[in-house]
């Protein structure tokens, strides 16, 4: 436990969570796009939203797998299971947060979907980094 206590001080940590936030920032980029587009023809704002999730999932797993959190092993089976469950547990937090607030709260459509992308976040980056791409401990 004694590893973990000043984790996020050490500069290889704190590039991680930075280049998290650039990779979340391009996801977020292709996911509004997506969305946006969608609804511009029509599509139901959840339906819009599972399309430009999953586009924006597709992003998010091969640049952080590759550069935020540099795997060096080859990908397997259960690493990319654990990523669609924390992407799925994800996607729910963001259709519930965007039906909260755009059925029940009658919020503007930007301002739903700036809050369900903010819940998604929080729980995509918890299950990323330590669930899915968790570096395992060395045995000394």
């Amino acid at each position: 436990m004694e590893k973990y206590r000043f984790m996020w001080n050490e500069r290889k940590n704190i590039r991680m969570l930075w280049r998290f936030c650039l990779v979340g920032a391009g996801n977020t980029f292709v996911d509004f796009v997506v969305f946006f587009l969608l609804a511009s023809f029509g599509v139901s704002a959840l339906l819009a939203q599972v399309c430009s999730y999953t586009a924006g999932v597709v992003n998010s797993y091969v640049w952080n797998r590759m550069w935020t959190f540099q795997v060096k092993q080859k990908a397997n089976v259960g690493e990319f299971l654990r990523f669609l469950i924390v992407n799925v547990l994800s996607l729910a937090v963001t259709l519930l947060l965007l039906f909260l607030c755009r059925d029940v709260g009658q919020w503007p459509l930007f301002a739903g979907k700036l809050a369900a992308t903010l819940g998604g976040i929080a729980v995509n980056f918890a299950g990323s980094r330590f669930w899915v791409f968790a570096s395992k401990p060395s045995h000394s």
